[in-house]
């Protein structure tokens, strides 16, 4: 694959975005503008929008209700709702369970999950880390006994992004205590609704709530639901995980940032000067560039690998660079907004998703322009971003392995 578009690549980019700008809802768009994350209502109405169009799971087969897509039209179409900005299919639905459900799953399961996956009549979320099993996930602790019909699951879980919304629970869970450690983990899928499961909030740095932990006290999960093979759940985490992280580069994300931050820097002035005339500031805004056009030629190599190797379940180690870059882009941008927002940044804003703490002030143009308003939670929420999903030092061992034998 040459690095570049095709005719018919950029016909599809121009159907994507015309599609956005006539139906993504006002509200949402201007939402989102403004640098705020979607409410949860949000998020569903515009997934069962693009439901509507057969393009609410890019990467899903057609076979299963996705569109058919190639790896270059699925990040075409994912980078046109990050430029727009609009919100992304739910990453817990489309991302990751209904991919290992679709991989490793019986056609039962399939059949049962897939469209409500695809439709967001169920919100999932993701049961992995644990109080001293995060970075390192395979060191979990929680348990799940066969007894009869069910799998009987006692532990805890934490860091449980938007459990409070959520309908289901795709959980690893030990199942043989006696194996080694990235053995005898199995992959559950658990309704939130079911005796014994606890959800209690974890509030953020900047007065969000949008993780949370998760208890299971004896909590019953019907032996249907156990995806793929007892004890090989490892298998099934180690293939989520590398869809999360091609997903994690966010090119489209930073470029729509970085072009807000310019605007911004045009329109802020230090010492009777735009910021956009501070050399100093202006060159690590384009350093920032210039790193973010390695990353997605990086991506462009990623994709053309995929499309070279159609069908392939093995879990790509480049996808390790694209987490740790992209990652390290998004913090570099969030810190170059707060520096051209100076004290405004500190004027609170809406917390992430619904259900965070009230606002501490009322967002008043008088107060801090419309564009300041939270940029400093927004920066300490994202010190995160190079911890989830596998910390950037667990990326950093898998390259080591992968690349030189170490």
């Amino acid at each position: 694959m040459d690095l570049r578009w095709t005719d018919e690549e950029k016909a599809f980019r121009a159907e994507v975005r015309s599609f956005i700008a006539a139906n993504l809802p006002a509200e949402t768009h201007a939402r989102m503008k403004q640098g705020k994350s979607p409410t949860k209502a949000q998020v569903v109405q515009w997934q069962q929008i693009l439901n509507k169009r057969g393009w609410a799971a890019p990467e899903w087969p057609k076979e299963h209700g996705g569109p058919g897509w190639t790896t270059a039209q699925r990040y075409i179409f994912r980078e046109e709702l990050m430029l727009a900005p609009a919100p992304s299919p739910l990453g817990f639905n489309i991302n990751m369970c209904g991919p290992v459900i679709i991989a490793f799953g019986n056609k039962e399961q399939k059949e049962k999950f897939l469209p409500r996956m695809l439709n967001l009549d169920d919100w999932w979320c993701q049961g992995f880390s644990e109080p001293g099993a995060g970075s390192d996930l395979a060191g979990l602790k929680t348990r799940a006994v066969k007894e009869g019909d069910f799998w009987i699951v006692n532990g805890q879980k934490t860091w449980t992004t938007l459990a409070q919304h959520a309908d289901w629970i795709f959980l690893l869970v030990r199942t043989d205590p006696t194996a080694k450690k990235q053995e005898g983990i199995s992959f559950l899928l658990v309704d939130m609704k079911t005796p014994g499961i606890t959800v209690r909030p974890i509030i953020t740095i900047e007065g969000g709530h949008e993780v949370n932990e998760v208890f299971f006290d004896d909590v019953k999960v019907p032996a249907e639901n156990l995806v793929g093979t007892e004890n090989r759940g490892w298998d099934c985490a180690k293939y989520l995980l590398g869809n999360e992280r091609f997903g994690q580069a966010r090119v489209g994300a930073s470029r729509e940032r970085i072009a807000r931050l310019k605007k911004i820097a045009a329109e802020t002035y230090d010492n009777g000067k735009p910021l956009s005339q501070d050399v100093g500031f202006m060159t690590k805004v384009t350093e920032i560039e210039v790193e973010l056009q390695a990353l997605e030629m990086t991506v462009m190599r990623v994709i053309a690998t995929a499309m070279k190797n159609p069908g392939s379940n093995k879990p790509d180690p480049t996808t390790s660079v694209l987490k740790i870059k992209g990652t390290e882009i998004q913090q570099g941008v969030s810190e170059l907004l707060m520096k051209a927002a100076g004290p405004y940044a500190w004027v609170d804003g809406d917390p992430d998703m619904e259900g965070g703490t009230e606002q501490v002030v009322a967002e008043d143009p008088d107060i801090a322009p419309d564009w300041a308003f939270g940029l400093a939670g927004i920066y300490f929420n994202w010190r995160k971003q190079s911890i989830y999903g596998g910390s950037n030092e667990i990326q950093r061992n898998i390259m080591a392995k992968a690349f030189l034998g170490l």
